[in-house]
């Protein structure tokens, strides 16, 4: 399999999109993704494979402080390693353009993404109760690059 990441432009908010709703219970607008994308502060990655687009990354990096807003890869595409591989070019990305740290939410009950996380470095802050719909709580984490 050729993997291939660059850069989003405004174009690729409708492909970003469709992977969000077949990832996410809620998922971002396209709108939202077109607006994220168009940040000056804006890093982050669409991936394919073989042509055809299989997962993103997007965050904003800001000074010394990045966010990671949103990773996803397809189910079909998933245990491949290639959520890692997103992630490391994120944060390739973050610490090129001069970010020292790094923070992110994730639901308590994503244990594949908190793992994730974890194998690249990030530890848990704190949690913060009901951050999702007011129901589910989050955990927010940190790396220092």
């Amino acid at each position: 399999m050729q993997v291939m990441l660059q850069k989003p432009n405004a174009t690729d908010a409708e492909t970003v999109a469709a992977i969000e709703r077949e990832c996410f219970r809620l998922p971002w607008t396209e709108k939202m993704i077109r607006s994220a994308i168009g940040r000056t502060d804006f890093c982050g990655v669409i991936a394919f494979a073989d042509g055809k687009p299989f997962g993103y990354v997007l965050g904003t990096q800001l000074f010394e402080d990045a966010e990671l807003l949103r990773i996803a890869v397809l189910p079909d595409f998933r245990g491949q390693g290639l959520g890692k591989e997103l992630l490391d070019e994120f944060l390739r990305q973050a610490k090129r353009r001069g970010a020292e740290k790094v923070f992110l939410e994730v639901r308590v009950s994503n244990l594949p993404a908190i793992t994730l996380y974890q194998s690249r470095g990030f530890e848990c802050l704190r949690v913060r109760e009901k951050y999702y719909e007011n129901v589910e709580d989050a955990l927010e984490m940190k790396k220092n690059l």
